[in-house]
């Protein structure tokens, strides 16, 4: 009974670096509100959601792909052909729910020939991902060759307004921590953080390591695909050229949040956590006056900050778990 409860406390520090960059998120925060008296109305922390739901449903999608130890270049692909699908469909017969189910299809389509390439077919990661993600943005260009398309207002005023006084897209993150934990603590779950961690020994403990990265490529495609079709909802139209600036921001959330690229540590919540300084990050300098050319500097230099809130959570999640095995 000492290994699998050794192991099950592991898993339980594995996300160590999401205390640190919460931290680090009040500090943003609190320095961006003493300059913008609206960041505590319920306008401004809308505001601030509708800003980062996008991201943070991409970022935790690439979240699941990093725990079992591969990299995922495809998101903002499948993000831009979610966009323009979800712009050429939602006005027409097919509505927005029949738009959100195709761009949702579409996601697990790409996320399992993902998954296949990789896991099936033995190809490198960041090479096969790369190619899909090339692929992706020419599809979406043949698609919609330029801004355009419509999205319906009823669409927009839901997935960025309030429901029952409550903004969505705080719902939609509630939703997407509460899907986490029911999948960190299945079986499936357990596969994803051993797979990552150590795949031979995954292996050789009786784990199905092809299915089990084949399922997070799978749920990382829908999560990217979802994720555009927010963003259509947030600019009510498609854009074929969306994907250009999300790649780094997606790794940065993933990083930020404690996630090891090397796999088998970090989690969703430390994900969303890092999603979210990157947006109050914004803010905050922008309540500061910080010219945008300083702006690029920050970006970069919070990127670059990344790696030690990886250390961090190594450090954090190792003192736990000797303070409990």
């Amino acid at each position: 009974m000492a290994a699998p409860r050794t192991f099950f406390l592991h898993r339980l520090a594995a996300s160590g670096g999401a205390p640190a960059a919460f931290v680090l998120l009040i500090v943003m925060f609190c320095i961006y509100a003493m300059h913008e008296p609206s960041a505590l109305s319920m306008l401004g922390i809308g505001n601030l959601l509708n800003n980062m739901i996008v991201l943070a449903l991409a970022a935790s999608g690439l979240t699941i792909v990093i725990l079992c130890g591969e990299l995922d270049l495809s998101g903002p692909g499948v993000l831009a052909i979610s966009n323009v699908t979800t712009a050429m469909l939602a006005t027409g017969a097919f509505g927005p729910f029949g738009g959100l189910a195709s761009v949702l299809v579409i996601g697990a389509l790409i996320g399992g020939l993902n998954g296949m390439l990789v896991a099936y077919l033995g190809q490198q990661s960041i090479a096969a991902t790369l190619g899909v993600l090339i692929v992706c943005q020419g599809i979406a260009l043949l698609i919609l060759s330029a801004p355009g398309g419509a999205v319906p207002d009823a669409m927009v005023e839901l997935l960025t307004g309030d429901i029952a006084g409550i903004p969505t897209p705080a719902l939609m993150l509630a939703l997407v921590a509460v899907l986490w934990f029911l999948l960190k603590f299945s079986r499936t779950g357990i596969s994803i953080y051993a797979v990552g961690a150590d795949k031979a020994a995954a292996r050789l403990s009786g784990l199905n390591v092809e299915t089990t990265k084949l399922f997070a490529f799978v749920v990382a495609g829908v999560c990217y695909a979802l994720a555009g079709f927010v963003h259509g909802a947030q600019i009510g139209s498609g854009d074929p050229r969306v994907s250009d600036s999300f790649l780094l921001f997606i790794f940065a959330s993933v990083a930020i949040g404690g996630a090891s690229l090397n796999g088998g540590r970090g989690g969703v919540i430390g994900t969303l956590v890092g999603a979210a300084i990157l947006t109050v990050l914004q803010k905050m300098l922008f309540a500061l006056g910080v010219a945008d050319f300083y702006t690029n500097i920050f970006n970069g230099a919070v990127m670059v900050l990344a790696i030690y809130f990886g250390r961090l959570s190594a450090l954090w999640g190792g003192l736990r778990n000797g303070g409990k095995a």
